[in-house]
């Protein structure tokens, strides 16, 4: 064992982290390694088994994670169901003859997507297989096709019922129906503002996304009206289930997510492809998935026990509340870092690390514990959007059929307005903080 200073195991922990993460070794290795060998340096065998063991058991207690592999379940089955098929075709045939109506359809149905799934890489790879196509071959500007199927995806990460917002509020001590309510007008507000972009866009160049000719679309019609009515039901319906049933305050989230699975399940039966099959593709991308999420958890939280029993956290707190420039200054500085961080290192990791030594500084600061973590969930979403991590824009790469040329300049490229938009809106909601605190102080009568 030797003697540290706390400021010395902050900088080799998170420097460690940062440095292990370039090489390209997988996060969750990298997080429980650093966390593992730094204990050893300085608490010994014993005290860092004990700690660690500590933090895994606290993890196993923590109910509320539940929902992730309900949600998880949920959104494969849908994923499969034909519902989203149906639906987006439903779209493009009644806007597909304004400038720009693919890309319009797309926004629509990437957020319906995102109140169904919740899970980016499945929003952002359905739209990739259902809309680039269509966009491409009629004539859409690639870069614009690939930026909205990007910034309509991730969506997935803020709109509920999302996996990140299941994560996030238990690690800041805010329920899940506080971050589902307070994320409804942002994610909405954002899917307005992409669409504004778009109309706005296709307007001063309609060449960027030209109207598909009417002798190409059937007229619309009572038919037409019905089928698009049709379509809205089942993501309509599901969405009463989770969504309402949460808000209603009939259930907590975790039983919420249960009853979303049941209705994934009829609404597969009443689209015929309901199948063991499909039952048995869903168990087994849930449990990857949650078992990607309980390995990043369980090591991410070890790691966090380390930090914080080596007192590096006091560290953390003394460096952002020293930041000139008073109360604003250091939660701008704690915006840039969580952005920072989020160009290399996935969500996941994030919320884990960043979480738990982060709330207690926010919450001396002053601010609204809710307003703050909204605030940096849409930051993380940004940086979903943002090279060189970008999730999605590597999901939509590896999904894009090779034939359509589409190279990793055009996404770049098309998604560089959308990250714009995020920052605009981030600022709308630093000046009108009711943007996301209204709508859970009048459902819930919780103020902070």
């Amino acid at each position: 064992m030797f003697e540290l200073s706390a400021e010395l195991v902050a900088f080799l922990m998170l420097g460690g982290v940062f440095g292990l993460v370039l090489t390209g070794f997988p996060i969750a290795f990298v997080i429980g390694s650093v966390a593992f060998l730094v204990g050893l340096l300085i608490f010994g065998p014993t005290t860092t088994y004990h700690i660690i063991y500590s933090r895994f058991y606290d993890l196993s207690l923590n109910y509320p994670y539940l929902a992730v592999p309900l949600f998880t379940f949920m959104g494969v089955v849908l994923q499969h169901s034909g519902i989203t098929k149906d639906l987006y075709e439903s779209l493009y045939e009644s806007l597909g003859r304004l400038r720009g109506g693919l890309a319009i359809v797309t926004i629509i149905f990437g957020t319906i997507l995102a109140t169904c799934l919740g899970v980016i890489a499945a929003s952002v790879t359905i739209l990739t297989l259902i809309a680039l196509g269509p966009m491409v071959e009629r004539g859409y500007d690639k870069a614009m096709a690939a930026g909205t199927i990007v910034a309509s995806g991730t969506l997935g990460i803020l709109i509920p019922p999302s996996i990140m917002l299941v994560v996030y509020g238990p690690q800041a001590g805010l329920s899940i129906g506080q971050m589902f309510m307070g994320a409804v007008f942002p994610g909405l507000i954002l899917a307005g503002a992409y669409l504004s972009y778009v109309v706005i866009r296709c307007h001063l160049n309609p060449e960027a996304g030209p109207a598909i000719p009417a002798d190409q679309i059937t007229p619309f019609s009572a038919a037409k009206l019905w089928r698009l009515l049709k379509s809205l039901v089942p993501p309509v319906l599901l969405v009463l289930a989770v969504l309402g049933t949460i808000f209603s305050g009939i259930a907590p989230p975790t039983e919420a997510a249960a009853v979303g699975c049941l209705a994934s399940i009829l609404l597969a039966i009443a689209y015929g492809k309901f199948s063991f099959a499909l039952i048995k593709h869903a168990c087994i991308e849930t449990l990857r998935v949650s078992a990607f999420v309980v390995m990043i958890a369980a090591l991410c939280y070890a790691f966090v026990g380390v930090f914080m029993s080596a007192g590096s956290g006091e560290v953390v707190a003394h460096l952002i509340l020293s930041v000139p420039g008073g109360r604003w200054a250091s939660f701008a500085m704690i915006m840039l870092i969580v952005f920072l961080l989020g160009l290399f290192i996935e969500w996941i990791g994030i919320v884990f690390i960043i979480v738990p030594i982060f709330s207690p500084i926010i919450i001396k600061l002053g601010f609204n514990p809710l307003w703050a973590g909204m605030m940096i969930c849409i930051n993380m979403q940004m940086a979903f959007q943002t090279p060189p991590m970008a999730m999605s824009i590597f999901v939509l790469k590896g999904a894009a059929p090779p034939e359509l040329g589409l190279t990793m300049a055009d996404i770049i490229k098309g998604v560089i307005p959308f990250v714009l938009i995020i920052m605009v809106v981030l600022l709308l909601c630093t000046i009108f903080p009711g943007i996301i605190t209204w709508l859970p102080e009048k459902v819930l009568g919780i103020s902070h």
